[in-house]
């Protein structure tokens, strides 16, 4: 998971992506609100740990800012040694999805990190099957059944197939793409994306008629779009 931090001191910093690293994450550091707001909108991230004293914006506005600007904003947990219970109940009424109060042990940190995740995604390693209409997921085998049909899939393409399914009508930057199943962004072309997505798009049929379309967004990544089908539309008219 690529999950940003925000947080003014360096030993805070280095605490929590100590925590990340630990736990697989990728951690992108900012020092400060602006930063952080600046690159929302042209970035992914599948979680936000903010500090709530910082030198500009607070991290209370940093969380309403992302909760009425962006379409569908990364889950946010407050790390902050702010403790007086009328600014956690402020902070979860705002829009965070938990609230730590400094300092913590890294295992209770993680623990708490671990379980944001799951109520917004699916962790890897689960063994069940995952299903989105008529495609399922066999993380086990790396398998991707179409209508029960195996679709051949290398692993790159295995996991960014899955990374759009589990994020399904998010944006994704090309940056969190490379960064979450290249395990880097640096020195690798986009093309090298680029060529993945459009496999993708033949390979597993992505057309609306199928139930999801994979888009271009223009100047920042894709998205996967779920599409209802006219047979889905009338029964749904009906109720």
């Amino acid at each position: 998971m690529r999950v940003g931090v925000i947080d003014d001191d360096e030993t805070a910093l280095a605490f929590i992506r100590s925590v990340l690293t630990e736990r697989g994450h990728v951690c992108v550091p900012f020092r400060r609100g602006r930063d952080l707001i600046g690159t929302l909108p042209r970035d992914t991230f599948d979680l936000l740990v903010i500090d709530w004293n910082l030198p500009d914006i607070g991290g209370l506005e940093i969380v309403r800012w992302a909760r009425a600007n962006i379409a569908v904003p990364p889950a946010m947990l407050m790390l902050t040694a702010r403790h007086d219970r009328d600014d956690i109940v402020a902070a979860l009424e705002a829009g965070a999805d938990d609230y730590i109060v400094k300092p913590e042990t890294a295992k209770v940190v993680a623990a708490r990190i671990d379980a944001v995740l799951r109520r917004t995604l699916r962790r890897d390693g689960d063994n069940e099957p995952e299903v989105f209409g008529r495609y399922s997921f066999d993380s086990q085998g790396e398998q991707v059944l179409f209508d029960g049909r195996v679709i051949e899939l290398t692993p790159k393409e295995y996991a960014l197939a899955l990374h759009f399914f589990q994020r399904r009508d998010r944006p994704l930057s090309r940056a969190y793409l490379l960064e979450c199943v290249w395990k880097s962004a640096a020195g690798l072309s986009t093309r090298t994306l680029d060529m993945h997505v459009s496999r993708l798009r033949a390979k597993l049929q992505l057309r609306s008629e199928n139930g999801y379309r994979l888009q271009t967004v223009f100047g920042y990544g894709y998205r996967l779009d779920t599409y209802v089908s006219a047979a889905q539309d009338d029964v749904a008219d009906a109720l």
